[in-house]
C-alpha cells in the first residue's frame, strides 16, 4: 500500500511539472493575450488554495480513499478538456477546474501517508515522499517538453490522464481505506477552528509559504542571473536539477534518519537558514562554481524543511482533523507558488535584487519560527508546571 501511495505522489506532482514548459506556448497558441497567459497560469494554483480547503474537509468527512479516488477521476477527466479547448478564455475555466481537482488530491494523499505511519518512523517516511516529489520535478519538465516538441502539445494533456486513470485503477484495488469518519453534518467554517488554532500547523503552515515564495524566486530569477553572468540559458534546467539531486540524496540515504530523530522546528529553521543563504550567494557571486555550490545549499535545505514540515502537520493533528490540517498546510503551500513568481518579479523591476529579497524575507521567517516555537513551547511547559 505505501508504494501505491508513493507512485501516486509522483503522478500527481508529474501533472504540475509537465505542464510547466508547455503552458505558456500552449495558451499563446490559443490566441491568448499576455495578461490572460499570466491569469491562465496563477488560476491553477488559486483555485489549488480553494481545493486545499474544502477538500480538507471532505477528506476527513468522506474517507481519504473515496476523496483520491474522485480527485483523480476528475483530474484525468479535466485533462481531456485541453486538447477540445478553443480559446484563452476556455483554457484559463479548464485551468481553474483542473487546480481545483489537484487541491483535493494532495492532501489526501498526505493525510492518508499520516494515518500510516506512526511517529517514530513518520520523518523518514515524509522524505520518501519528498523523494517522489523531486523525481517529478526532475522527470516533468523534461518530459512534456520533449512529447511537446517531437509530437503534438495534446498528447502531453493525454499521457497525463492516462497515468491518473492507471493510478486510479491500482489505488481502488489495493489501497484499502485508512479512516473510516463517522456521520457528520454539512461543511461547516466551525470545523477548522481547532485545527487553525494548534501552533504545530500554523508554523508548518508559515514554513511552506516561505519556502515556496523563495522556489518561486529561482524559477523566475535563476534563468535571469544565468545569462547575466554570461553563461548559457542551458545552464539553467542543470542547475535546477542539481538543488534536486541534493535533496534526493537526502530523501532516500540514510541522512534521512535525522528526520526521526530530531525534532521537526530545529530542521526546518536550519534548512530556512541554509536556503537563505543560497539566496544571498545567488545574489553577490557571479562565478559559475559559487552559483552550483548555491544550489547544493539550497537542495540540502529544501531537504531538511520538507519532510520535517509535514512530519510536523501529521503529529499535529488526528485522524478525524488530518484531512482538514493538510488542506490548511498545502493551501499555505498554494499560496506561497502563487506570491513567489509576482513578488520576485515586482522586486526585479522595483529593485533589481530578488535574491537578496528572498534571502532577507525567508531569514526574517526563520527568525519567527524560532520566536514563536520558543514562546509556545515555554508556555506550554509553563501551563504543565502549574496544573
Amino acid at each position: 500500500m505505501t508504494t501505491i501511495l508513493y507512485v501516486l505522489i509522483l503522478v500527481a506532482f508529474m501533472d504540475t511539472f509537465i505542464q510547466l514548459p508547455i503552458i505558456t506556448p500552449y495558451a499563446q497558441e490559443l490566441g491568448a493575450s499576455n495578461v490572460l497567459t499570466g491569469s491562465i497560469i496563477a488560476v491553477y494554483s488559486l483555485a489549488n488554495m480553494a481545493g486545499n480547503v474544502f477538500g480538507g474537509y471532505w477528506i476527513d468527512r468522506f474517507g481519504r480513499k473515496k476523496m483520491l479516488l474522485t480527485a483523480m477521476t476528475a483530474a484525468a477527466a479535466v485533462l481531456l478538456l485541453y486538447p477540445l479547448a478553443a480559446s484563452g478564455e476556455q483554457l484559463f475555466s479548464i485551468r481553474f477546474l483542473h487546480g481545483l481537482a489537484g487541491g483535493i488530491l494532495i492532501p489526501a494523499a498526505f493525510a492518508y501517508v499520516g494515518d500510516k505511519t506512526v511517529p517514530e518512523n513518520r520523518g523518514r517516511k515524509m522524505a520518501y515522499t519528498g523523494a517522489a516529489i523531486g523525481i517529478a520535478a526532475i522527470i516533468g519538465p523534461a518530459l512534456g517538453g520533449g512529447i511537446a516538441a517531437s509530437a503534438e502539445t495534446e498528447y502531453v494533456f493525454i499521457l497525463t490522464a492516462v497515468l491518473f486513470a492507471v493510478t486510479a485503477f491500482f489505488a481502488s484495488r489495493y489501497l484499502h481505506e485508512s479512516f473510516s469518519p463517522p456521520e457528520r453534518g454539512k461543511v461547516s467554517l466551525q470545523d477548522f477552528g481547532p485545527v487553525l488554532k494548534e501552533p504545530a500547523i500554523f508554523k508548518a503552515a508559515l514554513t511552506a509559504f516561505a519556502l515556496m515564495v523563495s522556489n518561486g524566486t529561482l524559477a523566475f530569477a535563476l534563468p535571469l542571473k544565468i545569462e547575466g553572468a554570461g553563461y548559457s540559458s542551458a545552464f539553467t534546467g542543470g542547475l535546477l536539477s542539481v538543488y534536486g539531486v541534493v535533496a534526493l540524496i537526502v530523501f532516500l540515504t540514510p541522512l534521512n534518519r535525522v528526520f526521526d530523530r530530531i525534532h521537526p522546528v530545529p530542521l526546518m529553521i536550519a534548512g530556512m537558514t541554509m536556503i537563505g543563504t543560497s539566496m544571498t550567494m545567488l545574489s553577490y557571486f557571479q562565478l559559475l562554481i559559487v552559483i552550483i555550490l548555491a544550489m547544493v545549499v539550497y537542495g540540502s535545505g529544501f531537504a531538511f524543511v520538507f519532510p520535517s514540515m509535514n512530519r510536523m502537520v501529521a503529529d499535529a493533528s488526528s485522524a478525524v482533523d488530518r484531512g482538514k490540517a493538510y488542506g490548511i498546510f498545502y493551501s499555505a503551500f498554494s499560496l506561497g507558488v502563487v506570491s513567489g513568481s509576482f513578488l520576485s518579479g515586482a522586486v526585479t523591476e522595483w529593485f533589481g535584487l530578488p535574491f537578496l529579497f528572498a534571502a532577507v524575507m525567508i531569514l526574517a521567517f526563520a527568525f519567527l519560527l524560532f520566536s514563536f516555537h520558543h514562546r509556545t513551547d515555554g508556555w506550554r511547559r509553563n501551563s504543565i508546571i502549574r496544573s
